[in-house]
Protein backbone atom coordinates (compact mmCIF):
# COMPACT_ATOMS: atom_id res chain seq x y z
CA UNK A 1 0.00 0.00 0.00
CA UNK A 2 1.63 3.44 -0.57
CA UNK A 3 1.89 6.11 1.75
CA UNK A 4 0.47 8.84 -0.35
CA UNK A 5 -2.71 9.07 -2.31
CA UNK A 6 -3.77 12.16 -5.22
CA UNK A 7 -7.31 12.44 -5.39
CA UNK A 8 -8.62 14.68 -8.71
CA UNK A 9 -12.18 15.88 -8.46
CA UNK A 10 -14.38 17.21 -10.88
CA UNK A 11 -16.85 19.74 -10.11
CA UNK A 12 -20.04 19.09 -7.78
CA UNK A 13 -20.42 19.05 -4.24
CA UNK A 14 -21.11 15.23 -4.29
CA UNK A 15 -17.60 14.50 -5.92
CA UNK A 16 -15.87 16.52 -3.36
CA UNK A 17 -17.83 14.65 -0.35
CA UNK A 18 -16.94 11.22 -2.23
CA UNK A 19 -13.42 12.45 -2.63
CA UNK A 20 -13.11 12.87 1.40
CA UNK A 21 -14.71 9.78 2.01
CA UNK A 22 -12.30 7.77 -0.25
CA UNK A 23 -9.51 9.54 1.75
CA UNK A 24 -11.12 8.44 5.04
CA UNK A 25 -11.10 4.63 3.91
CA UNK A 26 -6.90 5.26 2.94
CA UNK A 27 -6.30 6.16 6.32
CA UNK A 28 -8.44 3.78 7.82
CA UNK A 29 -6.66 1.22 5.91
CA UNK A 30 -3.39 2.17 7.80
CA UNK A 31 -4.94 2.12 11.02
CA UNK A 32 -5.45 5.79 11.49
CA UNK A 33 -8.52 7.01 12.93
CA UNK A 34 -10.15 9.76 11.44
CA UNK A 35 -10.12 11.83 14.76
CA UNK A 36 -6.45 11.26 14.07
CA UNK A 37 -5.86 12.99 11.06
CA UNK A 38 -4.80 16.38 10.64
CA UNK A 39 -7.36 18.36 7.94
CA UNK A 40 -5.77 21.15 5.79
CA UNK A 41 -7.52 23.18 3.72
CA UNK A 42 -5.56 25.60 1.21
CA UNK A 43 -6.66 29.00 1.10
CA UNK A 44 -7.27 30.69 -1.85
CA UNK A 45 -5.49 33.75 -3.12
CA UNK A 46 -6.63 36.81 -0.91
CA UNK A 47 -7.97 34.35 2.12
CA UNK A 48 -4.93 33.71 4.03
CA UNK A 49 -3.93 35.09 7.47
CA UNK A 50 -0.30 35.13 6.98
CA UNK A 51 2.97 33.58 5.67
CA UNK A 52 5.14 31.46 7.66
CA UNK A 53 8.63 31.18 5.73
CA UNK A 54 7.86 29.43 2.68
CA UNK A 55 4.13 28.60 3.15
CA UNK A 56 1.16 30.46 4.71
CA UNK A 57 0.47 29.80 8.01
CA UNK A 58 -2.43 27.95 7.59
CA UNK A 59 -0.11 25.34 5.39
CA UNK A 60 2.85 25.26 8.54
CA UNK A 61 1.19 22.35 10.04
CA UNK A 62 2.45 20.41 6.70
CA UNK A 63 6.00 20.80 7.76
CA UNK A 64 6.62 18.67 10.47
CA UNK A 65 3.84 16.10 9.64
CA UNK A 66 6.04 15.22 6.67
CA UNK A 67 9.16 15.32 8.69
CA UNK A 68 7.93 12.65 11.28
CA UNK A 69 10.05 9.75 11.58
CA UNK A 70 9.01 6.72 12.91
CA UNK A 71 10.08 5.59 15.69
CA UNK A 72 6.86 3.95 17.32
CA UNK A 73 4.83 3.06 14.83
CA UNK A 74 3.32 6.06 14.94
CA UNK A 75 2.04 7.93 11.85
CA UNK A 76 1.24 11.05 11.07
CA UNK A 77 -2.20 11.50 8.49
CA UNK A 78 -2.32 14.49 6.45
CA UNK A 79 -5.71 15.40 4.48
CA UNK A 80 -4.07 18.37 2.06
CA UNK A 81 -8.16 19.56 0.30
CA UNK A 82 -8.31 22.33 -2.39
CA UNK A 83 -4.61 21.66 -3.17
CA UNK A 84 -5.23 23.30 -6.64
CA UNK A 85 -4.97 26.26 -4.73
CA UNK A 86 -1.49 26.09 -3.56
CA UNK A 87 0.94 28.81 -4.42
CA UNK A 88 4.01 27.93 -6.85
CA UNK A 89 6.68 28.35 -3.81
CA UNK A 90 4.35 26.46 -1.41
CA UNK A 91 3.87 23.54 -4.02
CA UNK A 92 7.90 23.55 -4.71
CA UNK A 93 8.04 23.13 -0.90
CA UNK A 94 5.92 20.99 -0.23
CA UNK A 95 7.44 18.55 -3.70
CA UNK A 96 10.47 18.66 -1.43
CA UNK A 97 9.40 17.47 1.77
CA UNK A 98 7.86 14.80 0.34
CA UNK A 99 11.18 13.35 -1.56
CA UNK A 100 12.19 12.99 1.69
CA UNK A 101 9.31 12.02 3.66
CA UNK A 102 9.17 8.97 5.43
CA UNK A 103 6.85 6.23 3.74
CA UNK A 104 6.60 4.33 7.62
CA UNK A 105 5.33 7.28 9.30
CA UNK A 106 3.91 9.59 6.79
CA UNK A 107 0.06 8.70 5.28
CA UNK A 108 -1.00 11.80 3.27
CA UNK A 109 -3.77 12.03 1.11
CA UNK A 110 -3.89 15.21 -1.76
CA UNK A 111 -7.47 16.32 -3.01
CA UNK A 112 -7.60 18.55 -6.10
CA UNK A 113 -10.21 20.05 -7.43
CA UNK A 114 -9.04 20.41 -10.82
CA UNK A 115 -5.24 19.71 -12.03
CA UNK A 116 -2.63 19.12 -8.96
CA UNK A 117 0.00 22.05 -9.24
CA UNK A 118 2.87 20.59 -11.42
CA UNK A 119 5.57 20.04 -9.20
CA UNK A 120 3.54 18.51 -6.54
CA UNK A 121 1.85 16.13 -8.94
CA UNK A 122 5.77 15.11 -10.29
CA UNK A 123 6.95 14.36 -6.43
CA UNK A 124 3.72 12.38 -5.71
CA UNK A 125 3.90 10.26 -8.79
CA UNK A 126 8.36 10.32 -8.03
CA UNK A 127 7.04 8.90 -4.47
CA UNK A 128 4.56 6.01 -5.88
CA UNK A 129 1.26 7.65 -4.50
CA UNK A 130 -1.70 5.78 -5.95
CA UNK A 131 -3.79 8.44 -7.63
CA UNK A 132 -7.65 8.46 -7.93
CA UNK A 133 -10.07 11.05 -10.15
CA UNK A 134 -13.33 11.22 -9.03
CA UNK A 135 -15.58 13.00 -11.40
CA UNK A 136 -19.20 14.65 -11.70
CA UNK A 137 -22.03 12.58 -9.21
CA UNK A 138 -25.36 12.18 -11.59
CA UNK A 139 -28.12 11.29 -10.13
CA UNK A 140 -27.47 7.19 -10.87
CA UNK A 141 -24.49 7.52 -8.90
CA UNK A 142 -26.56 9.60 -6.17
CA UNK A 143 -29.20 6.75 -5.94
CA UNK A 144 -25.93 4.08 -5.73
CA UNK A 145 -24.73 5.68 -3.11
CA UNK A 146 -27.68 5.64 -0.95
CA UNK A 147 -28.40 2.63 -1.29
CA UNK A 148 -25.07 1.11 -0.26
CA UNK A 149 -24.37 4.18 2.78
CA UNK A 150 -28.55 3.18 4.12
CA UNK A 151 -27.32 -0.54 3.97
CA UNK A 152 -24.12 0.04 5.75
CA UNK A 153 -25.87 1.66 8.48
CA UNK A 154 -28.47 -0.74 8.95
CA UNK A 155 -31.37 2.05 7.78
CA UNK A 156 -33.83 -0.02 6.37
CA UNK A 157 -35.35 2.68 3.34
CA UNK A 158 -38.47 1.85 0.89
CA UNK A 159 -38.03 2.38 -2.92
CA UNK A 160 -40.40 5.53 -2.05
CA UNK A 161 -38.30 6.40 0.98
CA UNK A 162 -34.64 6.36 -1.32
CA UNK A 163 -36.71 8.33 -3.80
CA UNK A 164 -37.90 11.02 -1.70
CA UNK A 165 -34.16 11.64 -0.21
CA UNK A 166 -32.80 11.56 -4.00
CA UNK A 167 -35.52 14.49 -4.64
CA UNK A 168 -35.13 16.51 -1.87
CA UNK A 169 -31.16 16.26 -1.69
CA UNK A 170 -30.27 15.31 -5.21
CA UNK A 171 -26.54 14.75 -5.82
CA UNK A 172 -25.34 16.48 -2.26
CA UNK A 173 -24.09 13.74 -0.73
CA UNK A 174 -22.75 15.49 2.17
CA UNK A 175 -25.97 16.99 3.52
CA UNK A 176 -27.87 13.34 2.37
CA UNK A 177 -25.18 11.62 4.77
CA UNK A 178 -26.30 13.94 7.48
CA UNK A 179 -29.82 13.32 7.11
CA UNK A 180 -29.09 9.57 7.38
CA UNK A 181 -27.13 10.50 10.41
CA UNK A 182 -30.58 11.79 11.51
CA UNK A 183 -32.80 9.12 10.27
CA UNK A 184 -30.38 5.94 11.63
CA UNK A 185 -31.76 3.97 14.90
CA UNK A 186 -35.02 5.21 14.12
CA UNK A 187 -37.90 3.42 12.80
CA UNK A 188 -38.07 3.31 8.61
CA UNK A 189 -39.25 6.37 7.30
CA UNK A 190 -42.07 7.09 4.79
CA UNK A 191 -41.80 9.24 1.98
CA UNK A 192 -44.35 11.89 3.30
CA UNK A 193 -42.26 12.07 6.67
CA UNK A 194 -38.64 12.68 4.56
CA UNK A 195 -39.90 15.58 2.43
CA UNK A 196 -41.64 16.83 5.49
CA UNK A 197 -38.40 16.97 7.94
CA UNK A 198 -36.37 17.74 5.13
CA UNK A 199 -37.57 20.97 3.33
CA UNK A 200 -34.15 21.65 1.40
CA UNK A 201 -33.42 21.21 -1.82
CA UNK A 202 -30.07 20.58 -3.65
CA UNK A 203 -28.15 23.46 -5.19
CA UNK A 204 -27.00 22.00 -8.58
CA UNK A 205 -25.19 22.67 -11.32
CA UNK A 206 -27.57 24.31 -14.22
CA UNK A 207 -26.50 21.97 -16.84
CA UNK A 208 -28.05 19.20 -15.33
CA UNK A 209 -31.31 21.01 -16.50
CA UNK A 210 -30.49 21.32 -20.13
CA UNK A 211 -29.11 17.29 -19.99
CA UNK A 212 -33.08 16.91 -18.75
CA UNK A 213 -34.28 18.58 -21.65
CA UNK A 214 -31.97 17.23 -24.30
CA UNK A 215 -33.05 13.87 -23.05
CA UNK A 216 -36.79 14.92 -23.52
CA UNK A 217 -37.51 14.78 -19.35
CA UNK A 218 -39.94 17.15 -19.20
CA UNK A 219 -41.05 15.97 -15.81
CA UNK A 220 -36.83 15.80 -14.55
CA UNK A 221 -37.21 19.24 -15.51
CA UNK A 222 -39.70 20.94 -14.40
CA UNK A 223 -38.51 18.75 -10.95
CA UNK A 224 -34.69 20.28 -11.52
CA UNK A 225 -36.40 24.06 -12.33
CA UNK A 226 -38.40 23.80 -9.22
CA UNK A 227 -34.97 23.08 -6.94
CA UNK A 228 -33.02 25.72 -9.40
CA UNK A 229 -36.10 28.34 -8.21
CA UNK A 230 -35.51 27.59 -4.29
CA UNK A 231 -32.07 29.03 -5.01
CA UNK A 232 -31.84 31.62 -7.81
CA UNK A 233 -34.30 33.86 -9.89
CA UNK A 234 -35.43 33.00 -13.43
CA UNK A 235 -33.84 35.69 -14.91
CA UNK A 236 -30.65 33.77 -14.05
CA UNK A 237 -31.97 30.58 -15.34
CA UNK A 238 -32.91 32.73 -18.54
CA UNK A 239 -29.51 34.09 -18.74
CA UNK A 240 -27.69 30.68 -18.90
CA UNK A 241 -30.77 29.39 -21.36
CA UNK A 242 -29.63 32.06 -23.48
CA UNK A 243 -26.25 31.61 -23.80
CA UNK A 244 -26.57 27.47 -23.98
CA UNK A 245 -28.66 28.63 -27.12
CA UNK A 246 -26.00 30.37 -28.51
CA UNK A 247 -23.85 27.91 -28.41
CA UNK A 248 -26.31 25.14 -29.88
CA UNK A 249 -26.93 27.79 -32.70
CA UNK A 250 -23.52 28.15 -33.48
CA UNK A 251 -23.27 24.11 -33.58
CA UNK A 252 -26.39 23.69 -35.84
CA UNK A 253 -24.57 26.70 -38.86
CA UNK A 254 -21.14 24.77 -38.20
CA UNK A 255 -19.82 22.93 -41.12
CA UNK A 256 -17.63 20.76 -39.29
CA UNK A 257 -17.18 19.96 -35.28
CA UNK A 258 -13.34 22.32 -35.83
CA UNK A 259 -15.20 25.30 -37.19
CA UNK A 260 -17.69 25.28 -34.03
CA UNK A 261 -14.80 25.23 -31.70
CA UNK A 262 -13.07 28.03 -33.42
CA UNK A 263 -16.39 30.03 -33.61
CA UNK A 264 -16.72 28.96 -29.19
CA UNK A 265 -13.23 29.81 -28.60
CA UNK A 266 -12.60 26.51 -27.81
CA UNK A 267 -10.86 23.25 -28.92
CA UNK A 268 -12.41 20.30 -31.31
CA UNK A 269 -11.00 17.96 -28.39
CA UNK A 270 -12.46 19.39 -25.71
CA UNK A 271 -15.37 18.05 -23.20
CA UNK A 272 -17.99 20.52 -23.88
CA UNK A 273 -17.10 21.07 -27.37
CA UNK A 274 -17.54 17.54 -28.39
CA UNK A 275 -20.52 17.13 -26.33
CA UNK A 276 -22.25 20.50 -27.70
CA UNK A 277 -21.79 19.12 -31.12
CA UNK A 278 -23.51 15.61 -30.38
CA UNK A 279 -26.41 16.69 -29.03
CA UNK A 280 -27.31 19.76 -31.82
CA UNK A 281 -27.05 16.54 -34.27
CA UNK A 282 -30.64 15.62 -33.47
CA UNK A 283 -31.91 19.27 -33.63
CA UNK A 284 -33.34 21.37 -36.22
CA UNK A 285 -32.93 25.00 -37.16
CA UNK A 286 -36.51 25.07 -37.45
CA UNK A 287 -36.67 23.81 -33.34
CA UNK A 288 -34.03 26.66 -32.25
CA UNK A 289 -35.87 29.02 -34.27
CA UNK A 290 -38.85 28.00 -32.13
CA UNK A 291 -36.45 28.30 -28.62
CA UNK A 292 -35.09 31.35 -29.76
CA UNK A 293 -38.78 33.48 -29.76
CA UNK A 294 -39.83 31.65 -27.12
CA UNK A 295 -36.88 32.99 -24.68
CA UNK A 296 -37.39 36.29 -25.90
CA UNK A 297 -41.07 36.21 -24.84
CA UNK A 298 -40.65 34.49 -21.24
CA UNK A 299 -37.82 37.65 -21.13
CA UNK A 300 -40.33 39.87 -21.85
CA UNK A 301 -42.75 38.28 -18.93
CA UNK A 302 -40.14 38.16 -16.64
CA UNK A 303 -39.40 41.81 -16.90
CA UNK A 304 -43.22 42.89 -17.32
CA UNK A 305 -45.69 41.01 -15.84
CA UNK A 306 -46.51 40.24 -12.14
CA UNK A 307 -44.47 37.70 -10.23
CA UNK A 308 -47.00 35.35 -9.75
CA UNK A 309 -46.89 34.78 -13.47
CA UNK A 310 -43.04 33.97 -13.38
CA UNK A 311 -43.07 30.38 -12.64
CA UNK A 312 -46.01 29.12 -15.01
CA UNK A 313 -44.13 30.62 -17.88
CA UNK A 314 -40.57 28.67 -16.61
CA UNK A 315 -42.80 25.51 -16.52
CA UNK A 316 -44.31 26.41 -19.92
CA UNK A 317 -40.64 27.45 -21.13
CA UNK A 318 -39.29 24.06 -19.90
CA UNK A 319 -41.82 21.98 -21.21
CA UNK A 320 -41.84 23.16 -25.23
CA UNK A 321 -37.52 23.38 -24.99
CA UNK A 322 -37.71 19.21 -23.83
CA UNK A 323 -40.05 18.85 -27.21
CA UNK A 324 -37.60 20.87 -29.23
CA UNK A 325 -34.12 20.21 -28.03
CA UNK A 326 -35.25 16.45 -27.85
CA UNK A 327 -36.01 16.28 -31.83
CA UNK A 328 -39.53 15.52 -31.19
CA UNK A 329 -40.59 18.00 -33.46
Amino acid sequence: MSAFLEIRVRDGSGAAFLAEQTAFEFFEEAGVARSDVLRIHVPGRGQETEWTGAVRSELAPLIPALQSVSLFGDIAAVLLLEAQQLQAGEAETLAELLAGADPDAVRLVVVSEGATPAKLAKALAAAGAAREEIKTVRDSAAASWLASDAKRRGLRLDGAARAALLEVFGTNLAAMSSALDQLEGGPPPSADEVRSRFRSRPDEPLWLFTEALDAGDSTTALRRLRDILVHGHPLQLLGFLEGDLRRRSLAVSAPDIETFAEWVGGRASDFRTKKDWSKTRRTTAASLRRATDALARADRTLKTAPEDLHRVTMERLTVALAIWYSGRS
